[in-house]
């Protein structure tokens, strides 16, 4: 491919179960280049099957970055990840053109593209409060406070998590803004062309293949791989679809049948955030209208 006038990212991403990995590795393969995962759960080691990481046959076609990256145990966050990303990526367009990032995590593909967000800074009292609150009434509480005080930005959360919750709902009543507001700020300008390229499938299509996956996961495992993290379920990393409620079947709260269920039931509503978090962008390209001479701008 001739030289090009500044080096290319090309973004792939949408909801999960759209075939972000497989069209990935396509166009990586034509761009003889390498990936960046740009996904919040893939960067964790001990967390494979649950998270639909690449499997190993398809990690050897393509060199990957960030899949595998930390323990579950470590701190790893939006932040990190821009830094890390930023760096590695500036390493391969020493060498390529083009480099490919793929992923459904937008919070970390919005770092990459644009650099996150001048948040207000934490208000220790407020976020104790909202652990206590959290502790002593569950998060479907918190989640019922953060939707009376900002209903559009609770649409973009996972109303299961915690962590999430807890924040979005420090950020609102600390700023008196939506957190859908306080994510516009200006974007940081980078050294290179970006593509957004949106995996196009439909919504039906979209929920059968989620259906499908969460099967196949628990044909390869799944619950054995749940039932060795148990232990750690506490930690950040595991309170996530997928495990959290396999947690709940050993700790006996449902029966495995229904802990399958609630993973389709929660992996589906996860894609319908995704896609919420992505309609907001404006410049995606769908994924069957891509063609590489956009990357020389024709």
């Amino acid at each position: 491919m001739a030289a090009l006038s500044q080096p290319v990212l090309i973004i792939v991403c949408g909801p999960t179960a759209s075939g972000k990995t497989d069209f990935a590795i396509q166009l990586a393969q034509y761009f003889k280049t390498e990936i960046l995962s740009a996904d919040s759960r893939q960067v964790y080691t001990e967390i494979s099957i649950g998270t639909a990481k690449p499997s190993l046959e398809q990690l050897t076609l393509v060199p990957h970055h960030f899949i595998n990256h930390c323990a579950i145990n470590d701190t790893y966050n939006a932040g990190i990840f821009e830094k890390e990303a930023l760096l590695v990526l500036y390493n391969l367009f020493e060498k390529h053109n083009v480099v490919i990032a793929a992923g459904g995590t937008g919070l970390y593909i919005k770092a990459l593209c644009q650099g996150l967000d001048d948040l207000p800074v934490a208000n220790e009292n407020l976020r104790q409060q909202l652990q206590n609150e959290l502790d002593e009434k569950g998060v479907d509480y918190l989640f019922t406070q953060l939707q009376k005080l900002d209903i559009e930005g609770s649409k973009t959360l996972d109303s299961k998590n915690p962590h999430r919750v807890m924040r979005a709902l420090e950020l609102v009543i600390t700023s008196g803004k939506s957190i859908i507001k306080l994510k516009t700020n200006s974007a940081h300008v980078r050294p290179f062309k970006i593509i957004k390229i949106m995996m196009d499938i439909d919504r039906e299509t979209l929920y059968q293949r989620i259906n499908n996956r969460v099967d196949d996961m628990i044909k390869e495992g799944l619950v054995e791989e749940a039932k060795n993290l148990f232990p750690f379920k506490n930690l950040k990393a595991l309170q996530t679809v997928g495990y959290s409620e396999l947690f709940d079947y050993f700790e006996g709260n449902c029966s495995l049948p229904q802990a399958i269920d609630k993973i389709k039931q929660h992996t589906r509503n996860y894609a319908k955030r995704q896609l919420t978090w992505f309609r907001n962008e404006t410049d995606l390209i769908p994924h069957h209208r891509f063609s590489p001479e956009m990357v020389l701008g024709k």
